[in-house]
């Protein structure tokens, strides 16, 4: 049995110096709980110029990642630089140097999983990423272990940290996406860009991994159906409120009929679910197994202290296997190709905003055409604006995602209505 485990990381950004500084902390109580020490021997970065909040011993850093892929001495590589390319490549060639892989790559992992996975078995090597999903909750090891036993009927969840902070303070304060944006930034909580985040990316990445898991089956990021959070107006989010409802971007997998249905988009959560407390950065993801019913995952979705946390979680896992000769013990696990369903698979209840003229018959006119498409309305409340014109709020019962979509085309071409200013599912 190994004495000493030494560990290279690639990337020494926000999670780079979170892991190695609860590697480096924690080093004595790690030691103790695996049986033998883990060292961090190499950390590279292309830039090891710019300050970082922890203290290394400047003679372990290097600005080239071979070093740390080629270094014999080392037994496990941590990869937090994120994207596809280089990460990709550094990980494969890792791999191949007989190294096993810790990652915090959602973006790779829901992309080129299908590869990388099969690769690590193949070479009788780990590859981790319980940190691409959900920050500091356990998640990934849960769905591989401890729910196993479990058929998974459904996967919901907030795993998108900057949008749920943005929906939250829109909430709180009345305010419009435009306003609350520049507060997230300046908070670090969004992107220069926010592009990945508040478009939905980042979230079906990670329901894409959940799912894949879940369902044992390869769930295509390329087929998650993708809403961000820029059209929600303070409206809407009134309206929610009004209605007992709040609003959240929800990342959705559920098993239908043998196939996978997976989707990104905001909705309309009704307060009493567990799901419509979750504010801030915080995330949480709930799930419906066969067996042991509804639970839910709460806590953290990013910083350094909680991806952090997640990685060395699976660096303490790979040393353990690595102690014991028990290396890659849970392969890829999508056993099955299940088909991924479109939208038009999507039954439901719907909240819909519409700016009409306020005038005789423009309620019936827009219900009419509702009934003809076979979308039954639940509830309607109507408000007068100035200039003569009404804006009217429907909930629907549920129906046929493409029966309201036609309904919806229809409306829009009638002379009294001026808009449809908002579509937004209702999950209960």
């Amino acid at each position: 049995m190994k004495d000493i485990i030494n560990v290279g990381i690639i990337g020494f950004g926000t999670v780079g110096c979170g892991a190695a500084g609860i590697l480096i902390g924690n080093g004595e109580s790690i030691a103790r709980k695996v049986g033998a020490q883990l060292l961090v021997k190499r950390i590279a970065d292309i830039d090891m110029t710019t300050p970082r909040p922890i203290e290394v011993d400047k003679s372990i850093l290097t600005t080239n990642a071979d070093d740390v892929i080629n270094d014999p001495r080392i037994d496990i590589v941590v990869e937090t630089i994120g994207g596809v390319t280089p990460a990709g490549d550094f990980i494969r060639r890792a791999l191949r140097n007989g190294k096993h892989v810790v990652t915090a790559n959602k973006e790779l992992i829901a992309k080129e999983g299908q590869s990388l996975l099969p690769l690590a078995s193949e070479l009788g090597r780990d590859l981790m990423f319980e940190a691409s999903v959900g920050g500091g909750i356990p998640i990934v090891r849960p769905l591989k272990c401890c729910l196993a036993g479990n058929d998974i009927l459904e996967i919901k969840g907030i795993v998108n940290g900057t949008t749920n902070y943005i929906l939250t303070r829109m909430a709180a304060e009345g305010l419009d996406y435009e306003q609350v944006l520049p507060d997230a930034q300046a908070k670090g909580y969004a992107e220069s860009d926010p592009t990945a985040d508040v478009e939905g990316h980042d979230a079906a990445y990670k329901i894409s991994i959940l799912a894949s898991i879940a369902f044992t089956s390869r769930a295509d990021v390329a087929r998650v159906h993708r809403e961000g959070i820029t059209r929600i107006a303070s409206e809407d989010i009134a309206y929610a409120r009004e209605l007992g409802y709040v609003i959240k971007l929800l990342a959705i997998a559920k098993q239908v009929d043998g196939a996978i249905q997976a989707r990104v988009h905001p909705a309309f959560v009704p307060k009493g679910h567990p799901l419509s407390t979750v504010d801030g950065v915080f995330n949480a993801i709930y799930i419906k197994g066969s067996a042991v019913g509804e639970v839910m995952f709460y806590g953290p979705g990013a910083g350094a202290g909680a991806a952090g946390s997640a990685v060395v979680g699976d660096v303490i896992d790979v040393a353990r296997n690595i102690r014991f000769g028990s290396t890659s013990r849970i392969p890829c696990t999508c056993f099955d190709e299940r088909e991924m369903l479109t939208m038009d698979s999507v039954t439901g209840k719907n909240y819909i905003r519409i700016v009409a003229s306020d005038r005789p018959r423009v309620l019936a006119a827009i219900a009419n055409v509702f009934a003809d498409n076979d979308v039954s309305i639940e509830s309607v409340l109507q408000k007068v604006l100035p200039e003569s014109k009404a804006e009217i709020v429907w909930i629907t019962h549920e129906a046929a995602e493409p029966n309201v979509r036609v309904a919806l085309d229809s409306i829009r071409d009638l002379p009294v209505v001026e808009k449809v200013a908002s579509w937004i599912r209702v999950e209960e």
